[in-house]
């Protein structure tokens, strides 16, 4: 009773700050502004300098929103603000990073940025096979994630639409076959996240993928125009999420409600890790309009949602993104969650969940940090990912973030809080949602660029460190594109154009790389960890198969060192549960490791 409470309370405010005189806001604002870095050379205080370089490196690629039923034309530009999203593959295997990026638009074109080694990039979709997938009547793109599902050397590609959701074998780095029905996926689902794993580590790689909308919503043919969500904070009649267990030969079953994952909130992002030591990836997914779950691996052999229990599913969100890493170098995963932070007028925060220390094998319980550490406040944020951006030798981070930039001078936010205190029959109606006639919701905002000191706490540099982009960003992948051990982004926005940040680094600061490839485990080596030893330090990152929002970073793992002269060892668990040691490697290398047979 007393959260209702509170909840009025606060919608209540919500109200009188938006209805209240221009002077009120600005004061109410200026008590919430994100702090400015500090002054002085970003490089020579923080280590990296980011240049954008999309077109210099041959990217031109604009992202396209659909135009869907007419029925909500009222309101397009909102329902139709996903799709752009980003990922990073070496699909040839020449050992350069190449980039994928998907459009959204009805009968555009997605593109697959062949990396030629000498820091430019070509686009080959068409000619592989890959560009054409926004056909009218099959829905659009809302992204995709690349693994070797076949274990045959090569990174196949997953694209989940809203609409008819695609399978793509790679046929030896020339050309992809689709291959969708063969595998038997489902005709329709509104997926708006997927990502790969090995629950059950037999050596093939799963998928799991995350409906949005119900699958029985044609966007582009209504039945009927009650598709929204049913509450802002507790929603549960979006899309259901799916479990495909890879049976070998090149087929699928669909496995979530017999393996226990049974939810229907509105899930925006997922990502799938050894959260608790045991063994077997777990799955974290954010929802909007709704709490965080996170599915329990209970050895392979079926799921537990457990987030109650684990402390990350007791506060409704708006949860779009979902990112892991060891942030303090305790050799245990923290959990990024991104939501809405409107200065003076909806701060709900993001999440950082830190595990609490003293747990046993099997058992985690997380505390957000968010707070204490700096990275809450980030606007109506999207995708956030890990990486150490100065090779310091502590996990970074970096946001993107804004929703509708339309007319810089009048605001959507009054009318979007009137629906979002309706009673579920209004809001679940898109014909109640009062019109947008062209303004904005949180549009124009800065982006976030947080270096971690390495002592508990991250400053914001993205101006400093030239991340000026005001573009409604969705998704961001890092990837060492030059092989030279530095982290670039690329960045997805709605929208508007590809963008290509390469990265400068502190020379002194050292690096390490390891590219792994399994033989009993997959071949992509998804679930792999890997612990660097140094000067006291340990970090550990996990081989992933899709992160963040809409979003898939290098499958390679890059570790940053700082001003190391030398790594004590390298200790590897491979899928299969297979560990490995390695001593003393050399620093500022690529390491190719294959995972040993016996």
């Amino acid at each position: 009773m007393r959260d209702r409470v509170t909840r009025i309370v606060l919608a209540t405010l919500f109200v009188a700050l938006l209805a209240a005189p221009p002077i009120y806001k600005r004061v109410l604002l200026a008590r919430r502004t994100i702090p400015s870095s500090t002054s002085g050379p970003v490089l020579a205080r923080y280590g990296l300098q980011f240049t954008e370089a999309a077109k210099a490196s041959g990217i031109q690629f604009t992202h396209r929103a659909p135009t869907l039923d007419a029925k909500l034309g009222h309101i397009m530009e909102q329902v139709a603000s996903m799709g752009a999203a980003v990922s990073v593959v070496d699909y040839d295997r020449d050992g350069w990073q190449d980039i994928y990026v998907v459009n959204s638009g009805e009968d555009t074109r997605n593109a697959l940025y062949r990396n030629l080694g000498n820091g430019t990039f070509r686009d080959v979709a068409a000619e592989t096979g890959l560009a054409d997938l926004n056909a009218a009547g099959t829905g659009v793109c809302m992204g995709a994630v690349w693994g070797d599902y076949d274990n045959d050397g090569y990174e196949d590609v997953f694209v989940y639409k809203w609409g008819r959701p695609e399978l793509f074998r790679n046929e030896g780095g020339a050309r992809f076959t689709r291959v969708t029905e063969e595998v038997g996926l489902p005709e329709w689902a509104n997926i708006n996240s997927a990502v790969w794993l090995d629950f059950d580590k037999d050596g093939k790689l799963d998928l799991f993928a995350g409906g949005y909308y119900a699958e029985s919503v044609n966007l582009w043919r209504l039945k009927s125009t009650k598709i929204m969500p049913e509450s802002f904070e507790y929603a549960s009649n979006g899309g259901r999420k799916y479990l495909f267990h890879n049976l070998g030969g090149r087929r699928f079953e669909e496995v979530s409600g017999k393996l226990g994952i049974q939810s229907r909130r509105w899930t925006l992002a997922a990502v799938a890790a050894d959260l608790r030591g045991t063994g077997y990836p777990d799955i974290f997914v954010a929802n909007d309009y709704g709490m965080s779950e996170f599915y329990v691996n209970e050895g392979g052999k079926r799921f537990r949602e457990a987030g109650r229990e684990t402390g990350v599913g007791y506060v409704p969100k708006s949860g779009m993104n979902a990112a892991v890493g060891d942030v303090l170098n305790q050799g245990r995963f923290s959990i990024y969650v991104s939501n809405i932070s409107e200065e003076g007028v909806l701060i709900q925060g993001n999440n950082l969940w830190m595990p609490q220390a003293g747990g046993v094998s099997g058992k985690v319980r997380y505390e957000n940090t968010a707070n204490a550490m700096g990275v809450e406040l980030g606007g109506w944020s999207f995708g956030a990912q890990f990486g150490d951006l100065n090779n310091d030798g502590y996990l970074d981070l970096y946001l993107t973030n804004g929703n509708l930039s339309l007319d810089r001078k009048r605001s959507y936010w009054y009318d979007y809080s009137m629906v979002a205190g309706g009673n579920k029959a209004i809001i679940s109606d898109a014909a109640n949602w009062p019109a947008l006639n062209g303004r904005s919701l949180s549009g124009y905002q800065q982006k976030s660029v947080w270096i971690n000191d390495g002592q508990g706490h991250f400053n914001e540099v993205a101006q400093m460190a030239g991340v000026t982009d005001r573009y409604d960003g969705r998704a961001v992948a890092l990837a060492d594109f030059s092989n030279r051990g530095v982290l670039d982004a690329a960045v997805a926005s709605q929208r508007a154009p590809l963008l290509l940040y390469k990265n400068t680094v502190a020379p002194a600061n050292r690096w390490i790389e390891f590219a792994l490839e399994g033989s009993r485990s997959n071949r992509s080596a998804i679930g792999a960890q890997v612990r660097v030893f140094w000067n006291g330090e340990e970090q550990v990152q996990e081989v992933s198969g899709g992160s963040g929002f809409s979003s898939q970073n290098q499958r390679r793992l890059h570790f940053g060192l700082g001003r190391a002269e030398s790594i004590d060892r390298v200790e590897i668990r491979w899928p299969s549960g297979m560990r490995q040691t390695i001593t003393a490697p050399v620093l500022d290398q690529i390491h190719q490791l294959k995972e040993p047979s016996k």
